[in-house]
């Protein structure tokens, strides 16, 4: 049943993408994101799910009539991104390993090519709206029912995603709950509905639970930034600072012993095998980038040949747990610059965001949402530096989200600013008729007067 449910779900939504390319990209997100089918357990498990909807909306995009309002946003994200993905397609033809880096390679382009199509579609709130609750909702989706799992158990076992998807890992799933947490929050300030508000705290405590039952500890630590930015960033402080103080301590006591004892051992590195693994990987990716620091050894440098050339202990073979040594091993030193620019220019444009619509009362929302995109890239880059995730998409969908949110905060600025402009000048001209018709009236009040 899930399959046929499954089927039919996307030949209901394909006309509307047809009809409006915008629908696909969205759709997209869900797809990749939620991963529906591997919700399956029949044909529709290893259908082609995601390239039927690339297909319609490139369909879409060939006969639509909104192309005049479609347009690139050339931005220091964009810019930087783009020169970023043709410096790992020139890093994968002199990769080392060429068969493992094709076969990476093919992926991220996938990702890539997707989100620069939605970065030239999408261009109003309605997009914005759809493309956060698609996220949102498909992360949530597991955040929540990974949070009633701990709940049931104890927390006893991990959580993880749906199989063979990007966030199947404990790891990957409990991070992308940290990223989206922000998120929920931003949602639940949008909506006086008792019902949905509540309903939207109450997701954030399951996927805050559904990050701790995962056992990883790199998500430990984003979402521990992530709520301390969050409290920074947002205008309740104080009330954040109770529920936060509150809350966590209720979560952490309700896990058992091996959490305490696993989150102990960040503390106690040195220690842990797994740990000195990854720093084993740092060394490679760090020894690999010196040998080639432009080039780097391109996609598919975690096997026994690079560990044997490069690593300290080349019998201890590790995928790198850092986005940020493995962009450095994989596509050099330039590769390592371009991402961490990238990554700065994100954040400059939520502090452009903030700036602009700074005590612009039909703005809250957005500077609101922009902040929150903030919070969610602090928990990135500090769950990132201890998790592979330099190409994870959700991470490259909310910059997408700052650079969408920009481009509709400078429309909105100039369509209020043209509105405060058409006022003051009718206002204006209101006054000079009236200065105008002022003696006329004066002199017939002073010849009534003599009479």
């Amino acid at each position: 049943m899930r399959d046929i449910a499954i089927v039919l779900a996307l030949l209901a939504v394909l006309p509307f993408i047809l009809r409006k390319a915008w629908i696909g990209i969205i759709v997209w997100v869900v797809v990749s994101v939620l991963n529906p089918h591997r919700l399956a357990f029949g044909f529709a498990y290893s259908m082609p799910i995601a390239q039927l909807v690339a297909v319609a909306t490139l369909t879409a995009m060939l006969f639509s009539a909104d192309k005049k309002e479609w347009q690139f946003p050339l931005t220091p994200v964009t810019v930087t991104l783009l020169v970023f993905v043709f410096w790992m397609n020139v890093t994968t033809v002199f990769a080392l390993y060429p068969v493992a880096a094709f076969a990476k390679w093919e992926k991220v382009m996938k990702i890539m090519f997707m989100l620069f199509l939605g970065l030239y579609v999408l261009h109003s709130r309605v997009h914005l709206n759809a493309m956060t609750w698609a996220i949102v909702g498909s992360i949530a989706f597991y955040g929540v029912k990974g949070g009633i799992f701990a709940l049931l158990t104890g927390g006893a076992h991990k959580v993880y995603g749906p199989p063979a998807s990007e966030i199947e890992d404990n790891n990957a799933i409990s991070f992308a709950c940290v990223m989206i947490i922000p998120l929920l929050y931003y949602l639940s300030t949008l909506y006086e509905n008792r019902w949905i508000k509540n309903g939207l705290r109450l997701a954030i405590v399951f996927c805050a639970l559904t990050v701790l039952a995962s056992r990883s500890r790199g998500a430990f630590l984003a979402i521990c930034a992530a709520a301390a930015f969050l409290i920074m960033k947002s205008e309740k402080r104080l009330g954040l600072t109770v529920g936060v103080a509150v809350l966590a301590p209720m979560l952490i006591l309700f896990m058992p012993e091996s959490w305490t004892a696993r989150m102990q051992t960040i503390q106690t590195y040195e220690q842990d095998a797994s740990s000195m693994g990854r720093i084993n990987a740092w060394w490679m990716c760090f020894n690999l980038a010196k040998d080639r620091p432009l080039l780097g050894g391109g996609y598919g440098i975690w096997n026994a040949d690079a560990f044997a050339r490069w690593a300290p202990n080349p019998l201890d073979i590790h995928a790198a747990h850092s986005q940020f040594f493995a962009v450095l091993g994989e596509h050099g030193f330039v590769g390592l610059f371009l991402f961490l620019a990238f990554i700065g220019f994100a954040w400059r444009t939520g502090n452009f965001v903030d700036k602009k619509t700074h005590g612009v009362s039909e703005l809250r929302w957005a500077a609101s949402l922009g902040r929150m995109l903030q919070v969610s890239l602090i928990a990135y880059v500090v769950g990132g530096a201890f998790l592979s995730v330099a190409y994870f998409d959700v991470f490259y969908y909310l910059v997408a989200m700052l650079v969408l949110l920009r481009v509709v905060v400078e429309k909105e600025v100039q369509r209020l600013l043209g509105n405060r402009d058409a006022v003051q000048s009718s206002a204006l001209v209101t006054s000079s008729q009236a200065v105008i018709a002022a003696p006329a009236g004066a002199a017939t009040g002073a010849g009534q007067a003599k009479h």
